[in-house]
Parts: C-alpha cells; structure tokens; sequence
C-alpha cells in the first residue's frame, strides 16, 4: 500500500565537533504518515500544503534533513510549496531562555588561555621525552641540562620542572581570574541594564530575501561607540528526548556517541544539548535564566553587518538557500537579529531578536558551517 511520508534526519555536531568522524556516529530519524493508499499522480496535492524540503550538510557529515517518500522514494514537486510557517516555536521554548535579550561577550582571555594551553602540553610532553632519553645522552657522551634536583619541602623535583610547571598552572590561574572578571562584569550589567530597544519587521519577511528592519532605542548611552545590525540563521540542537526515542531508547538509558549522561538541572529547564559537559559556557550569574553569554548554534551562517541608522535597515540574507522557521522536536531552524553594540570602555554588548521567517516556495539544499560550540567563538566580528 503505497504511502506518503515526511522523514526528519538529523546528524547533530556535537560540542568540539572536530574530534569525531561524522560517518561514524548514526543519523536520528523520525517519520509521520501524510497519506496512505493514494495514487502518484495525487502527491502533488499534498506537496503544496506543506513546507518545502531541504538538505543541510552531506550524508557523509553533519546533516539536518526533511524530506518526502513515496513508497520509499523522495519526491518534489515543482508546483511550489507552502510558505507559512507550519512548525512555529512554542511557548517557554529554549529560544525564549537562551536566545532572547541582552547579552555580554566574553573575556578575550578565554580563547588565548586555551590557545596557550596547547602549547604548554606541547612543552610538558617533550620536557617529559628528554628527561626519558637524557639517561642514553649520558651514556653516550651527549650530556645533558635540567636534570639537576630542586628540594620543595620534603621532596625533590626535576630542574627542569621548574621552568616547565609554571606553564601548565598559569593558564588555570588566569582562567579563574577571567572567570572572576565575567561574574564581576555580569554583576555590574544587571545592576545598570539599559531599556529593549523598539524593533520593527515586516510580518512577511522570508528565507533568502532582503530583511527590512526598523530599530529605535530610548536612549543612546554615552559609554556606547559603533552600533550595527545583522541577521543569522542556524541548527539549534534537538530535544534529548527525542533524539533517544528515534535511536529506540528512553531517556534513562545510555545516550547515543556524541551525547553525554543526563545533567538533570540543565535538561529540566532545557539550558543546553547535553554534549557541551559544562565547558561550553564561562562561568555565568544564575540571576538571568540561560545566562548572559549567549551559545552559539553550531551550524550556523551570518550575514554581512549594516551600520546603524535611526531609519528603517536592509539587510542582505546569508549565504546559501536556508529554510524558513522550523521548531519540531527533532529539527530546529532558527533565525534571529543581532544588534552588536561596540563600548568605548569594556567588551562589547549585544541584543538578540527571534525572528520568525518564511519559507521559500522550493526545496533547497545549503553547505554546514560548522564550530566549535564554545561561546567565545560566537561574537559575530569573528565569523
């Protein structure tokens, strides 16, 4: 009996996603029944009252995919699709927590201190290979340096050690300084947080077309510098819940590769994926639900900055053919304005706006772009 199917597919990078190998870990897919027992010629009447398909990524990489079967084989139709959005985002969603409002920028520390840290283990582990090898220098007539002892306390330590050990712990003293520094600046930001700024957009904006945006702010703060405007589209990461009921688990059972155990408190108010382990964010200020830092979304494409004006802004769409707004279980498609503000005195500042967008009337198919998922490679002067 011939059927036609929606199939979600989705490959999700998980945070650091460079230390896996996407054809190793398994596609999450989930399928509902549009209609059964019809004829191919009646497809395309079904077709056109749903949103279009679309590809992002490649089967053999990251991959977020919605597409159509008929008895087992994609089909597409020509005749165009609807462009409402059919899977809007709810209520006490985590757009609403995570990605709505005012937020800060990291430390620039964070980055460098973990730059650094790569080199530091570099340095550890050949300090670690000569202090191995030194013994056979010495039997050879090569001698040697730094293997004298140096007493702290009741114990005796390599020379060597004391040139190589102050790498390693500096970094963590200055992560911790850093830390310091973005609870400090949070602290000082909730105290004296200024008023939303008034945004306007046209309720029929769409993917891949100009964005027509008015912004009015109450006041200008004098500590402000240059102010411009963007607009994004990425992945948000799928519901734990429904990326184990399509691997045919419950939620208590082993996770899938790429997805740590449950973090009770964090799933319960739905803070992050469960594979960033807590490394995913500086340390952040438990007065602001989702925090102040905002994460990035790790497929992600921006598009090219406009300087402010107190007039309406046209902004050109990222690169490549994105679908509209989707928020299901499985697959979330998520736009938003970022409005970055420059500070003479301190980092920058920014506010996010949810932007619910249109489809296109065609299926699509764009590249991933990929990151990290830290939230210091977020700021969108980097990408």
């Amino acid at each position: 009996m011939p059927k036609l199917v929606v199939e979600e597919r989705i490959r999700y990078p998980p945070f650091e996603s460079y230390r896996f190998k996407p054809k190793l870990l398994p596609i999450a897919t989930k399928t509902d029944i549009i209609a059964e027992d019809i004829e191919a010629s009646e497809v395309d009447e079904y077709l056109v009252k749903r949103n279009p398909p679309f590809t992002v990524g490649s089967e053999d990489s990251w991959i977020v995919e919605k597409r159509y079967l008929f008895d087992g084989e994609i089909v597409d139709t020509d005749k165009g699709y609807k462009k409402n959005i059919s899977q809007p985002v709810t209520k006490d969603s985590i757009i609403e927590k995570q990605r709505t409002g005012w937020y800060l920028t990291p430390n620039p520390v964070h980055a460098a201190i973990r730059k650094f840290l790569n080199f530091a283990v570099i340095v550890l582990l050949i300090a670690l290979a000569y202090l191995f090898l030194e013994p056979l220098l010495e039997i050879i007539g090569l001698g040697g340096f730094g293997t004298g002892r140096v007493r702290f306390g009741l114990l005796d330590y390599p020379l060597l050690a004391v040139f190589v050990m102050p790498l390693l712990f500096a970094p963590i003293a200055l992560r911790v300084i850093a830390n310091f520094s973005d609870l400090i600046n949070q602290r000082r930001f909730l105290m004296n947080s200024p008023t939303s700024p008034k945004i306007s957009i046209k309720s029929d904006s769409s993917s891949n077309e100009e964005l027509k945006v008015k912004i009015e702010f109450d006041t200008i703060d004098e500590s402000w510098g240059d102010i411009s405007v963007l607009w994004r589209v990425g992945i948000l990461p799928p519901s734990r819940e429904s990326l184990m009921t399509s691997f045919g688990k419950t939620t208590n059972q082993q996770p899938p590769p790429g997805l740590t155990t449950e973090l009770p408190h964090h799933w319960e108010v739905n803070l992050d994926d469960g594979t960033g382990g807590g490394e995913d964010s500086p340390m952040e200020s438990n007065d602001v639900k989702g925090g102040l830092f905002i994460r990035p979304m790790r497929i992600m494409k921006q598009s090219q900055t406009v300087k402010y004006e107190d007039k309406e802004l046209i902004l050109e769409p990222p690169l490549g053919q994105w679908p509209g707004t989707i928020y299901s279980p499985l697959i979330r498609v998520h736009w938003e304005l970022v409005i970055v503000i420059e500070r003479k005195i301190g980092r920058s500042l920014m506010w996010v706006e949810p932007l619910n967008i249109l489809h296109q009337n065609k299926s699509s198919i764009v590249i991933a772009d990929v990151n990290s998922g830290r939230t210091e490679t977020n700021h969108p002067s980097i990408y």
